[in-house]
């Protein structure tokens, strides 16, 4: 086999280990002038049809490699590699067996990414055999069957040379009736980590272990004093139950030396299920949550894992810092959101978690910058932004890896993550022989890495924000075994950051056009915070007459926030129906708050009162609210002596109350008349209520009838009066000082007891007087109810 290749910095190899590749020489010295001698006779056209041969049905059956153990072998070691051969051709294989290849050891990074993509079996760069001994045989491979397979072999007899990364192919050899010769028939590839001392020198590792979710919860919630949340369904619950995928990056995270990145409204939410909580469902049905037990449980354990460990929080409900950069900064108020988002985030990780979190990091989609993200990244009060190698590119010819932290100017820290490292366990890992060759490719690019210099130096992988479990697991386990290696050292986020940059890497942030265009088509619209923007507004509108603002404050300032989150991303029409429910609600409240519908309303006179009533069915009470009646035609109809009239209104929680306006005719016929709330600055609220008001001017002549009317009737009465007085006085006369012989004496009308003209009309028309008759007989009859005591209808549905 091939010696390793020279690296920048590499230590001599120990002197064990160069006797044993001198003895192996020597060894294959006769074997190597047999294999000479036998190209030499054989004719240049054989070999040629020899490799074409072996390469033309390399693919014919698939070789799955499930298990590598150990990942890093080391001197004494056996090592055992198992999975499955699979005949993917439409005839049989005769004559098979897998077998071990070992090839020359990898001197750079861009090798291992070369050798990864290899899928045909190259005659002499994929090696030769591990000898016979080391091979597991099939007589034969059925087409369409999986067959198993293990080999172990000793580390010593793979002859290992100096350290670094060496590719080991696993083969399936064998030969098909249409080509009845041996041959390699499938190949899969893989690599094997060699440094069996301790490093002289160690790479600082920093590795990020995002706790991240997508948005669970809406802005709405109950009118009860809990404000129980509204969720949009039951998703988390399935993320955090056991086996779920946050808890997978929970119970694997919590025995790793590793940074949590967490975003708080995942917290938050988390939180909020561990007391009782509704999950939406068709129409404005919801049903009751049950998840309580699981969420405490979730809840302590990270407590626990996270107790002595670094903790950096994502600004809440992870912003899309990209999308808010080239789509945002132009409406106005979207930067505003980011801050209120950095703001809350230290208080929610110290609320639920009782840790103090670093919140000065930024974390754009994939590490992808340039100078808008930065601008904007900062804006919020972050001085660190962590990139990736991929998008600030190295241009200085650097033959290694630099560290991490990189100053870009305006006092901001670029740390800048591997990218070969964050991204290997991208992909579906749910199959093992998937998720093995990801775990042994991250410890050759991590070791890799250290042999390229002897210089200290500091390095951060970021990977994705979401892991599937199966990703989550096989991290878990490379980083395990990573952190047992003899070249890795672990460290922190901040002391990544502060670590003393590389001179001669780059500082560079790429320009605008450089940005990936998959990662810009998965980003907000403007249109979208144009809507963010309409939301505020209308919220800004609304809390001012609110009696305790909290209550529709802080949900609906974190449902803005859920509305920029950057799971967003590929889901477009899910954040447009979440925005758009957001605001929905928020307008379904605001109508709690509205004017009464009138109807026609007659005035016969030159002055009357025109009540107009407020219903407010909020549980909370509202204030700061004017109402304004305005006449079309102050000309003919003037209200308070004006054009219009304005009173405060206050109402209490699920009541009404009306607001009387004076108003002075002048003219007869219909008058249009306008009612409209506005707030205390002076913004119109709710809907305007129109309603016509019908004057009947009184002229003198009519009063004149009406007067000599009521004086006929008064003369009347008093006739009537005296006449049954005289008649009264004549029976007593004749009855004597006695009385009547029986029945009592009708009683007399009297100063006593006076019985008026309109009281007796009233009893001979069978009607009878009322304490509550009307004083004001101009005044009409009120359309709308007095203020209740009771409650008008829903109460609010707002939590944070």
């Amino acid at each position: 086999m091939a010696e390793a290749a020279d690296f920048q910095g590499t230590s001599p190899s120990p002197a064990r280990r160069w006797l044993r590749r001198t003895g192996a020489l020597l060894a294959g010295a006769p074997l190597l002038a047999g294999l000479l001698q036998l190209s030499a006779a054989a004719p240049a056209g054989a070999v040629e049809q020899t490799s074409a041969q072996a390469a033309s049905g390399s693919q014919t059956v698939s070789v799955s490699v499930d298990t590598f153990s150990p990942s890093i072998p080391t001197d004494g070691d056996t090592l055992t590699i198992s999975g499955t051969v699979t005949n993917n051709g439409k005839q049989a294989v005769t004559g098979a067996h897998v077998g071990l290849r070992l090839g020359q050891v990898l001197s750079t990074r861009s090798a291992i990414d070369t050798v990864a993509k290899r899928t045909d079996y190259v005659q002499g760069v994929d090696g030769s055999e591990i000898g016979d001994k080391y091979t597991e045989k099939f007589a034969k491979l059925t087409p369409g069957v999986a067959e198993p397979f293990t080999l172990s072999v000793p580390v010593d007899k793979l002859d290992l040379g100096d350290d670094g990364v060496y590719p080991l192919g696993v083969s399936l050899s064998g030969q098909t009736s249409a080509q009845p010769w041996e041959q390699v028939l499938g190949i899969q590839r893989t690599f094997l980590p060699w440094q069996p001392d301790e490093a002289d020198t160690k790479t600082k590792t920093t590795y990020l272990w995002p706790l991240v979710s997508g948005v669970h919860m809406t802005a709405q919630t109950g009118s009860n004093e809990q404000q129980t949340p509204v969720f949009l369904n039951d998703d988390l619950a399935k993320e955090i139950a056991p086996g779920g995928r946050l808890d997978q990056m929970l119970s694997l995270g919590k025995d790793l030396d590793v940074t949590w990145v967490i975003d708080p409204d995942l917290l938050a939410s988390v939180d909020a299920m561990t007391r009782s909580y509704k999950i939406q469902g068709d129409g404005d049905t919801t049903t009751t949550g049950t998840h309580q037990a699981v969420a405490k449980a979730w809840l302590a354990e990270l407590q626990s894992a996270v107790a002595d460990k670094e903790v950096v929080a994502l600004p809440f409900a992870d912003p899309d810092l990209a999308s808010l950069a080239h789509n945002g900064t132009s409406v106005t108020g979207s930067l505003s959101h980011l801050k209120d988002a950095t703001d809350v985030a230290a208080t929610t990780v110290e609320t639920v978690l009782h840790v103090t979190p670093t919140t000065d990091f930024a974390w754009p989609v994939s590490g992808a910058v340039d100078p808008s993200i930065i601008k904007v990244a900062t804006s919020a009060g972050a001085d660190k932004v962590i990139a990736r190698s991929d998008s600030l590119q190295e241009t200085g010819g650097l033959p290694y890896t630099p560290s991490a932290a990189r100053p870009i100017g305006g006092g901001t820290t670029a740390v800048v993550a591997d990218a070969r490292l964050s991204t290997a366990f991208e992909g579906d890992l749910a199959k093992a022989g998937a998720a093995t060759l990801a775990e042994q490719k991250f410890l050759a690019q991590s070791l890799t890495l250290d042999l390229q210099s002897d210089k200290q130096r500091s390095i951060v992988v970021a990977p994705q924000r979401m892991p599937t479990a199966s990703q989550a697991q096989t991290m878990a386990e490379a980083l395990t075994t990573l952190q047992g290696s003899t070249w890795f050292e672990s460290q922190d986020l901040a002391a990544a950051a502060k670590a003393k940059p590389d001179p001669g890497a780059t500082t560079k942030v790429p320009s605008s056009s450089a940005y990936p265009s998959s990662l810009r088509k998965q980003e907000l619209p403007k249109s979208a915070f144009e809507e963010i923007a309409s939301t505020q507004d209308k919220l800004d509108n609304f809390r001012v007459i609110l009696s305790d603002e909290s209550r529709v404050v802080t949900p609906f300032g974190r449902a803005i926030n859920r509305e920029m989150s950057t799971s967003w991303r590929g889901r477009a029409g899910e954040a447009e129906n979440f925005r758009q429910s957001v605001l929905d609600y928020l307008e379904d409240l605001t109508n709690q708050v509205k004017l009464i519908d009138k109807s026609e309303t007659k005035l016969s006179g030159r002055s009357a009162t025109i009540p107009v009533t407020v219903q407010n069915n909020l549980v909370q009470g509202v204030n700061h609210l004017v109402l304004r009646l305005t006449s079309t035609s102050p000309t003919r109809l003037k209200i308070g002596g004006k054009a219009y009239w304005e009173q405060p209104v206050t109402v209490n929680g699920g009541h009404s109350q009306s607001v009387k306006f004076t108003t002075s005719a002048n003219a007869n016929g219909k008058v249009e008349v306008l009612a409209q709330l506005y707030t205390e600055d002076g913004q119109e609220y709710g809907q305007a209520v129109r309603f016509d008001v019908k004057v009947t001017e009184v002229t003198a002549t009519v009063m004149l009838v009406i007067g000599g009317g009521v004086l006929l009737l008064v003369l009347a009465g008093f006739r009537m009066y005296t006449h049954r007085k005289r008649a009264v006085a004549r029976q007593a006369e004749q009855e004597g000082p006695d009385g009547p012989d029986d029945g009592a004496a009708e009683e007399p009308d009297g100063p006593e007891n006076p019985a008026g003209p309109q009281d007796r009309l009233k009893e001979e028309s069978g009607t009878p007087s009322r304490a509550d008759d009307p004083e004001h007989p101009s005044d009409p009859t009120p359309d709308t109810a007095p203020e209740s005591a009771d409650p008008s209808g829903t109460g609010e549905r707002v939590d944070r």
